[in-house]
């Protein structure tokens, strides 16, 4: 899939227009229904507002969490048009419409004139939405003249408000998923050597297309997190009770098989931090791969993996990191992860962060702004990095 083949926003016509955009604004809230963090709506705003300065009438809408197709308060997108009024200083239409393209909305969509904004009730509110139901897909596609997509974190999904609607009405790309595009595009076809990619997370069955496909493009892979021991397993070393799949260790040397044919620098832990059980407050101390104690499990990269990585990362020209490198969640096994966000933080090379648990690290860490990118979506950003095709980006109409 070539990324710059297809329209973005600015290839559209859209004075006078009203404009159906698909954002994401499944944003994290707290039990009192408050967003604690509006990164998502925030990242948006561009293609909004390059809207409304064009002359368009701004339809918005997005999903919020899973209400299994039916209208349930808790997952309204109240707050969120709340917060996008605070950002955009603006009044922003919401419809609170239980069954999102119900005569209210219709009505409000119809009255809605250039320079105004109105975002829909959350699209999973009908459980057509995520069966990509036809008739659902015209319903929406009835509110407005064009559709733009910049939802990155559901372009692996071909639901109605992300895919189905495209058959309806003439599309494009936003700014968020043209920006998603060119610093991932361009680390996969393109990017200046030596090419990095940092995998972490808890399983190899997560990630075994990612490594496939980054075997054939990157210098370097470095393996952290739980999925690490798969591979230690495998090769031999005592690694306790940590995580394994025990039916992927074939696969995991195979993998290792690979990368030396291919001159690819597979980097696995030399060192673990382990713990005598899996709880925040566990005794833990520093293993080398030969002396795990058996009944003790690995939870975080030890202090001579993070150097051993540290130093790849330090004469990168482009990294791709997805996935924590221990047990972030709790504080004492989350130095792993931090001296990896730190050490990307002082790389001078192109620095992509593939969403989900990496992309909170960074935030989290303060290590935000001296990343080149930070992807808004973890699944959309992994099946990219996958070489697989995404629907909500597939659909879209070519230049």
């Amino acid at each position: 899939m070539s990324i710059l083949d297809k329209k973005s926003v600015k290839d559209l016509n859209v004075k006078g227009k009203k404009i159906l955009v698909r954002c994401d604004f499944n944003v994290p809230m707290d039990k009192e229904g408050n967003i604690t963090d509006d990164r998502r709506i925030r990242e948006a705003i561009p293609t909004i507002t390059y809207l409304l300065e064009n002359g368009a009438a701004v339809i918005l809408m997005s999903h919020l969490g899973r209400p299994k197709g039916e209208a349930n308060p808790k997952y309204s997108l109240a707050a969120v048009a709340a917060r996008i009024s605070e950002i955009l200083s603006m009044e922003i239409k919401f419809s609170d419409d239980p069954q999102v393209v119900g005569e209210k909305t219709k009505e409000l969509a119809t009255k809605l004139k250039h320079g105004e904004v109105m975002l829909l009730q959350n699209v999973r509110y009908r459980k057509e939405e995520e069966k990509n139901g036809e008739e659902f897909s015209k319903e929406l596609s009835g509110l407005g003249d064009l559709f733009v997509n910049d939802a990155f974190g559901t372009a692996h999904r071909a639901h109605s408000s992300t895919a189905g609607i495209s058959a309806f009405l003439p599309s494009a790309m936003g700014f968020l998923i043209e920006k998603e595009l060119v610093f991932m595009g361009k680390a996969l076809e393109n990017p200046e050597r030596p090419f990095v990619a940092i995998l972490g997370g808890a399983k190899v069955s997560d990630k075994i297309g990612v490594i496939e496909n980054l075997l054939n493009k990157v210098d370097a892979l470095l393996i952290g997190g739980g999925m690490a021991y798969t591979f230690l397993k495998a090769q031999g070393y005592e690694i306790g009770k940590s995580l394994l799949e025990e039916d992927k260790m074939e696969l995991a040397l195979k993998l290792v098989k690979q990368a030396e044919e291919k001159g690819v620098k597979l980097l696995l832990p030399v060192d673990s931090v382990v713990a005598n059980e899996f709880a925040a407050d566990a005794e833990y101390k520093v293993a080398e791969n030969n002396e795990m104690p058996a009944d003790w499990l690995g939870v975080d990269i030890g202090p001579k993996t993070v150097a051993l990585y540290a130093n790849e990362i330090k004469s990168a020209k482009t990294i791709v990191w997805n996935g924590p490198m221990g047990v972030f969640e709790m504080p004492a096994f989350a130095v792993g992860t931090k001296e990896v966000a730190k050490a990307l933080s002082n790389c001078e090379g192109t620095t992509i962060i593939g969403g989900g648990d990496s992309a909170a690290a960074v935030e989290q860490l303060g290590y935000a702004e001296k990343m080149s990118h930070i992807s808004t979506g973890g699944g959309a950003s992994l099946e990219f990095l996958e070489g697989k095709i995404l629907p909500g980006i597939d659909v879209l109409e070519k230049k």
